[in-house]
């Protein structure tokens, strides 16, 4: 069962179905939400560009997140905002950088001026396209190039941008997404192999360092030792005035000549220093570059093997518990027996999947698909009655995630996020609170002391 786009499809006019826009929202057939129909202001406005705040609220989460980098949201953001700019997460700055897109205030206002300025040329570049489908050669004429954050917001504003070209445009950054996933394995070679040479860098300048300070050391012994020969052959000329000028003469001119030679050669391996120390300068730069994204790497591969080794340890608990007579609850999703889990988002086929191990385990498992064909109003009736929320932050929007928060706050509920919608992130997720339990619940049975209640003065 394939699950839905994070984005709805709206049906143009028929007037735009011969188009090239046309044919990108012409394929959805289903039936046309009354707030997701263009009006003709949307489709048309031949005399401004379409403000930040003008997009639809599904928009700006891909138009910040590509536009702008974090080191700019985070000296934006924060003056709008009560966040921290130093601690405050990178996924905490994007929220709020959406959140003050859809508010449409002072943040908005600031942020379309970071916008306009950054990308001013690529609206100028832009601003030659006078129908849709020159718009979306345009666009496509950027993305065989790699020119995306230019080209996207130079589209998104556009007066000619229909909701056809703006959700073609969607799409093609949707599916850009899932390529620079598959790539992070080619770029982990790479940054090995890159290490390897800037070892083998650094050991060759170290080799050319130790042979210039023997050069060096060698010169300034020789210009001693010439030093110490011209002022003898000075005071042998001033004990001998009888000795022949010429012979002086031709002796001193040749010493002079060592020297001028010395110098050169001095300047030559100067020249050659000053270089090799730059060159391991630009390399000690980049090497410091590549252990940062190293570590970065390690950080995600660490979770990612964290999600595996506990999916792995759910699954060979459960085969091995469905054999025994004692019953089919998995070892590792004990935690979860007689308890109410609501899982909001996420995608069809991991959800069912999810359902089977939480029942599998004796506990409740409910679903909420965050809005798309759920009413967000059951939030309140929902979450009240859960023991655990989780939502992954890859399949949910920001309006559903907020919701979900203040109602959760409100009635003293636990929320926890997930990394993904996979079964992984789930089932690392509940081992790691399973252990978290435990650990609580000894030290209590150890100090004997009750655990706190979760009685609520104000709510219940």
């Amino acid at each position: 069962m394939q699950s839905d786009p994070p984005f709805r499809l709206a049906r143009t006019p028929s007037t735009e179905s011969t188009s090239a826009a046309g044919a990108y929202a012409g394929t959805h057939t289903g039936a046309v939400d009354a707030c997701c129909t263009p009006t003709d202001a949307e489709l048309r406005s031949p005399h401004r560009r379409a403000r930040l705040s003008d997009l639809d609220s599904h928009l700006h989460c891909s138009v910040i997140g590509t536009c702008l980098s974090t080191n700019e949201l985070r000296k934006l953001v924060p003056k709008f905002t009560d966040l921290d700019r130093q601690h405050a997460t990178d996924l905490e700055i994007h929220h709020a950088a959406v959140e003050l897109a859809i508010e449409g205030g002072a943040g908005a206002k600031a942020l379309q001026k970071a916008l306009d300025a950054r990308y001013s040329g690529a609206v100028r570049r832009f601003d030659a396209a006078k129908n849709p489908e020159a718009l979306l050669a345009l666009w496509k004429e950027a993305l065989r190039s790699g020119d995306i954050p230019p080209a996207y917001w130079a589209l998104m504003t556009h007066p000619e941008a229909i909701m056809g070209v703006r959700q073609a445009a969607f799409g093609d950054l949707h599916m850009l997404s899932h390529l620079v996933g598959a790539a992070n394995r080619a770029d982990i070679r790479r940054l090995v192999a890159l290490e390897e040479e800037n070892a083998a860098l650094k050991d060759k300048i170290e080799r050319q360092q130790d042979k210039l300070h023997e050069l060096t050391t060698e010169r300034d012994a020789s210009l001693r030792q010439l030093s110490t020969q011209v002022a003898e052959l000075s005071a042998k000329a001033e004990r001998r005035p009888d000795t022949s000028e010429a012979g002086l003469e031709a002796e001193v001119q040749a010493l002079r000549e060592a020297l001028v030679a010395r110098d050169e050669r001095l300047a030559i391996h100067t020249s050659r220093r000053e270089t090799a120390e730059q060159r391991a300068l630009d390399e000690q730069r980049h090497a410091h570059g590549l252990s940062q994204r190293l570590d970065d790497t390690i950080a995600m591969l660490n979770v990612v093997q964290a999600e595996c080794n506990a999916l792995e340890q759910a699954l060979v608990a459960q085969g091995s518990e469905q054999g025994s007579e004692a019953g089919s609850k998995t070892a590792e999703l004990t935690n979860l027996s007689g308890k109410r889990v609501v899982y909001v988002g996420g995608r069809p086929g991991s959800n069912a999947a999810l359902r089977q191990l939480v029942e599998s385990a004796g506990g409740d498992f409910i679903v909420h698909d965050g809005g798309i064909e759920d009413r967000k109003g059951m939030f309140a009736a929902a979450l009240p009655r859960a023991d655990i929320v989780v939502f992954p932050v890859d399949c949910i929007d920001h309006d559903s995630m907020n919701l979900l928060k203040r109602v959760c706050d409100r009635h003293q509920v636990d929320y926890h996020p997930v990394r993904t919608a996979s079964v992984a992130s789930f089932v690392e997720l509940m081992t790691r609170l399973g252990r978290a339990a435990s650990q609580s619940s000894s030290q209590s049975s150890q100090s004997g002391t009750p655990p706190a209640s979760r009685f609520c003065l104000r709510h219940g």
